[in-house]
């Protein structure tokens, strides 16, 4: 039963697809976009940062869970999809899941709407990005 639900993915456009959101993370939160004002928003230094996990394990695990949302955006994305089609489903995951979540966590975390904007801003920037190769290689 499981199979059948998963058969019309294709792992290959889903390891793309977590790949290019990995890329992209690495742009979005370097100082050549928008990784100063996000340090700002989280009130991290360049020391502060050394501490904790490898840039190799973050990265790991950064693409295992965007593989992972591939996935599940695939599941919306039929062989009939384009492209286009495929990057709006990512939008409405996006803005209508996923940033309405974050928005709950940061109204009861206290965070500033720059926070949540540069991470809202990174989740709908990547899976319009994630929809439109998984619509694109939908077979």
């Amino acid at each position: 039963m499981i199979s059948q639900f998963f058969c019309h993915l294709n792992i290959w456009a889903a390891l793309l697809a977590a790949l290019v959101r990995l890329i992209l993370g690495s742009f979005w939160y370097s100082p050549l976009l928008f990784g100063d004002k996000w340090m700002i928003a989280n009130r991290f230094t360049e020391k502060s940062l050394e501490k904790g996990h490898s840039l190799r394990m973050i990265a790991l695990i950064s693409f295992t869970l965007s593989f992972l949302g591939a996935l599940a955006l695939g599941l919306f994305i039929t062989s009939d999809s384009t492209a286009f089609s495929g990057a709006g489903m990512g939008a409405l995951v996006a803005l209508f899941w996923i940033s309405t979540s974050k928005a709950n966590t940061c109204l009861f975390e206290h965070q500033s709407l720059q926070y949540f904007l540069i991470h809202a801003g990174y989740d709908l920037v990547g899976y319009v990005a994630m929809g439109a190769i998984l619509g694109f290689w939908h077979s």
